[in-house]
């Protein structure tokens, strides 16, 4: 095997300085610079890229181990410079050294941007503008790509590691990268302005508990509540908009589930970050170039009952999967987690009946409403305010049926109260109701403290 081809199937370790910024101003490296500006280094880079590469893959040796293979590359990159006599300042060498070697081994003008850890998502439109979100809040950097052939090669990279195709045929991708960053892709001609990357980070060091409590998205109380439910076998489900922090809330809850227990994870792409040992991860596979072969999400739920689970855990349920998952909690798998895309709790309801019908089974309005309101016994409800903070909004529980109706009580629910220099203000505060299910997670084991519900 070339040395270019075990540098595409391996990290290597970049040296480059993490930042957002403009490739051709070091000077400006931690600024974000609205709008695209053409490079004028963009066709020797273009030339000394290909030059490059060739001359790596005639004297590859896999002898070398990853040190030497960097030191190498970048070595090599430094030669071709110099023998193509590029007149420029040391500082801005380095720059294009940086960018070139990023190209060759890793994701090109997003290193940088991965490497920051204050970015949490990542959007690039098309070649010439690339957007960051900080703190809950979307910037443009001055960060761009050669052209869209510059683009589709970092795609390519992407879901060819993870085994996954895009092309014209199938246009739209969703891979991860070896970090557990969700990425999606989408190219012409589905996307008209050029090849698109959406990439959300997850840190290397998951967020905790007390983590929530210092961003102020949920209260001592609230997740002390939540730890007693998980560990008293409860259904939950997780509700949020899209970027509201559902996954990384069910992280978190997933933390207080037992080491002794076998837990399964269920997801489009692997993303959930949980440190119990016994964990299986399922990730469901597209079909292939003929069409056959796919793997969905509701084939590895049916699946991962024959497997002796004690918890099931579904990154996210959007279809017929619904109508298993709400099976499996119904008949002993008591425990499972999973999360929904919805506006409130009680969309959530409307949009979970719609989901089961989705499956293709023909079954009454109210028999399925029966299943949600058995099988759900707390639905979280996550959102994303204006100020670019994650908060859970309310924490509620399904009570029951009363007729034909679903029926739902908040336990704690925030309350805002307006806005102040340091963003949103308001508090998290309890209804004072004590749940139903108080008796079943007695039952399990767990109490409920009185001081939880007094504000």
């Amino acid at each position: 095997m070339g040395l270019m081809e075990r540098l595409e199937k391996q990290k290597v370790i970049m040296q480059a300085e993490p930042a957002r910024l403009g490739a051709n101003n070091s000077e400006n490296n931690n600024t974000l610079t609205p709008g695209f500006q053409p490079d004028e280094y963009a066709e020797i880079k273009k030339q000394v890229h290909k030059e490059v590469v060739d001359l790596m893959n005639q004297n590859s040796s896999d002898e070398e181990n990853e040190e030497g293979d960097e030191n190498k590359i970048r070595s090599t990159i430094d030669s071709v410079l110099n023998l193509r006599g590029v007149d420029i300042s040391r500082t801005e060498r380095n720059c294009i050294i940086n960018e070139l070697y990023n190209d060759i081994v890793g994701l090109g003008p997003l290193e940088p941007l991965l490497a920051d850890p204050e970015i949490t998502e990542i959007m690039v439109n098309g070649y010439s503008r690339v957007y960051v979100e900080i703190r809950g809040k979307i910037e443009q950097t001055a960060v761009h790509f050669r052209d869209n052939e510059h683009v589709m090669n970092i795609i390519n990279r992407i879901v060819t590691s993870v085994g996954r195709r895009i092309d014209e045929s199938s246009p739209m991708v969703d891979a991860r990268l070896k970090d557990g960053s969700r990425v999606n892709a989408i190219i012409p001609p589905v996307a008209i302005n050029g090849p698109t990357i959406t990439i959300r980070k997850f840190s290397k060091n998951p967020l905790t508990v007390s983590d929530l409590i210092r961003f102020s998205s949920v209260s001592p109380q609230m997740m002390a509540f939540l730890e007693a439910c998980v560990k008293a076998r409860l259904n939950i489900i997780v509700s949020g908009g899209t970027g509201s922090g559902k996954t990384t809330l069910l992280s978190v809850l997933s933390a207080y589930i037992p080491e002794s227990e076998r837990i399964v994870t269920i997801e489009d792409a692997a993303e959930l970050q949980l440190r119990q040992q016994h964990v299986i991860t399922l990730e469901s596979k597209p079909a292939n170039v003929e069409g056959t072969g796919a793997v969905t999400i509701r084939d590895l739920v049916r699946n991962a009952l024959r497997m002796r689970p004690d918890r099931i855990i579904v990154g996210e349920v959007r279809s017929g999967e619904t109508l298993d998952m709400l099976q499996a909690m119904n008949t002993g798998h008591d425990g499972s987690l999973t999360t929904a895309h919805a506006n409130s709790p009680r969309d959530l309801m409307s949009r979970l009946e719609t989901m089961v019908l989705m499956s293709g089974l023909e079954m009454p309005v109210k028999a399925i409403r029966e299943q949600i309101s058995s099988a759900i016994d707390l639905i979280v409800h996550q959102s994303r305010m204006r100020d670019g903070s994650r908060r859970i909004v309310s924490i509620s529980e399904v009570v029951g049926m009363e007729g034909d109706t679903i029926t739902l009580q908040d336990i704690f629910v925030y309350k805002h109260t307006g806005f102040g220099p340091d963003g949103m203000r308001g508090g998290f505060v309890s209804t004072g109701i004590r749940p139903g299910f108080t008796e079943k997670m007695s039952g399990n084991g767990v109490m409920l403290r009185d001081e939880w519900f007094q504000n």
